[in-house]
């Protein structure tokens, strides 16, 4: 008997899918005679392979069960057919292919080797395109950058908003990594919200400013899912050959510097939650009133509009009173103007510089000034450097005449010219920076700065 195939079969088939489920069927109930002759035959006119009758019965069996494999590591029914073309393909039997389905074939392959929510290859083609992309950076003596990425708070993203929005997340992670990676680099997810690049014939400078780029992009690609999270990407960056010249060490040693970023990114979110745990500590914290003082120790302030008691203390000849008990020590209180003050009472006076006669009419006397408190207002992303990239500005509608960008924000520009000459303080300028499509933008002339004599650096700022 020929082995059941285990696949369920649907309902609804395509042509094709029917006709091979037909000879399966056909071929359950004949002899082993009659049913090796017939698929000598049936492969002859599929695939114009010659197959001798004492192995097509082997053939036909192998055939089913590599049905079954496919089946199960596709986690859905597989084509009869399909299992017939891996298997002739693979031995090496097919010359003239007649009847072929490639396009499921071709699914199969890149659901071997590819995650199935964010599209990016997984991390089993990680470890083969590793070693195939070492060894060519070996024989060339090129630069390989290793670059291990992973979502800072991405966990209370799934706590807070849930697991849809979480995949939300990684799928714009995805398409961020898919953006900034030229034909010859790769992206992989090697775990839940680990992913890695691999960058050919790139150092660590330039791994590090495409690493920081890739940052700044996807926290503006989460803007439209109006996170409550601030979720951002760190990431650990290691080079051959510098770093190593062995896969495992390359990978261990991103993975330390990934841990060492993940941790300082921890250290900052703390460091900026801890004005809010305070604030939510002391407002549950109990009202502690502090208690009345007596009177008798607790002398009132003398108002304002009272005299300014004599340094001195007058006594009187007549009245023989014990002296007073000596005050508790207190800053001494200024005189009123125009009076006269003992030298023996005044103390020494600090030398002071001039006061300009505008300063007159202030008081003279020593003020409580508090300390101005600074308040700065983080930026929305760090200014990105375009260093070692071919980053470009086309001014106008002329094409020849062109800017270098150094830096780049969401605030503004920084552009290299070798004059200034004909640079208007407003301008239209398309920016042509390679992690994004060309851009039409309106700058305005904030500062300008000489370099050299051939080179003039201009900041621009974005206007509407």
């Amino acid at each position: 008997m020929i082995p059941s195939s285990g696949v369920p079969v649907s309902a609804r088939m395509r042509p094709t899918d029917a006709y091979f489920e037909l000879i399966a069927d056909t071929l359950d109930g004949l002899e082993s005679s009659a049913r090796a002759q017939f698929l000598q035959r049936f492969l002859l006119a599929l695939a114009h392979v010659e197959i001798p009758e004492s192995k097509t019965i082997a053939l036909w069996d192998e055939i089913l069960a590599r049905r079954v494999q496919l089946s199960e590591r596709a986690d859905s029914p597989v084509a009869l057919h399909t299992a017939l073309v891996d298997v002739l393909s693979s031995s090496g039997m097919f010359n003239v292919p007649v009847v072929l389905e490639y396009d499921e074939l071709k699914n199969l392959h890149r659901n071997a080797v590819t995650d199935p929510l964010t599209g990016l290859y997984n991390r089993r083609l990680f470890n083969e395109n590793f070693d195939k992309e070492l060894n060519r950076a070996r024989r060339y003596a090129h630069p390989l950058s290793l670059v291990t990425l992973d979502l800072h708070r991405f966990k209370e993203v799934n706590d807070k908003h849930g697991h849809p929005r979480g995949d939300e997340v990684l799928r714009a992670a995805a398409t961020t990594l898919k953006k900034a990676l030229r034909t010859s680099d790769s992206a992989f997810r090697i775990g839940g919200d680990e992913f890695a690049l691999l960058l050919p014939q790139t150092d660590s400078f330039q791994a590090s400013g495409l690493s920081r780029r890739i940052g700044v992009v996807f926290t503006e690609t989460l803007r439209p899912l109006d996170l409550m999270v601030s979720v951002s990407m760190d990431h650990g960056i290691s080079t051959y050959p510098q770093d190593g010249d062995q896969r495992d060490q390359l990978i261990r040693i991103a993975d330390e510097r990934l841990y060492s970023a993940k941790q300082a990114s921890n250290r900052k979110t703390v460091a900026e939650a801890a004005p809010d745990i305070a604030h939510d500590v002391a407002a549950e914290a109990p009202q502690q009133v502090a208690p009345e003082m007596p009177r008798e120790v607790a002398p009132e302030p003398t108002p304002p509009s009272e005299p300014v008691p004599s340094a001195v203390p007058e006594t009187s000849q007549d009245v023989q009173a014990p002296p007073p008990a000596p005050p508790a020590p207190a800053p001494p209180l200024p005189p009123a103007p125009g009076a006269a003050v003992p030298e023996s009472v005044a103390p020494p006076l600090p030398s002071t510089p001039p006061v300009s006669p505008l300063q007159t009419s202030r008081p003279t006397f020593p003020l409580a000034i508090e300390e101005p408190r600074i308040f700065t207002v983080p930026r929305k992303a760090e200014r990105v450097s375009m260093a070692g990239t071919n980053a470009y500005a086309v001014l106008g509608d002329q094409s020849s005449h062109r800017a270098r960008v150094v830096d780049l924000g969401f605030g503004g520009v920084a552009l290299d010219f070798s004059s200034t000459e004909g640079i208007p303080d407003t301008l239209l300028a398309v920016l042509h920076v390679p992690i994004l499509p060309p851009v039409r933008v309106s700058l305005k002339r904030v500062w300008t700065k000489q370099l050299s004599e051939d080179t003039v650096r201009v900041g621009c700022c974005f206007v509407s």
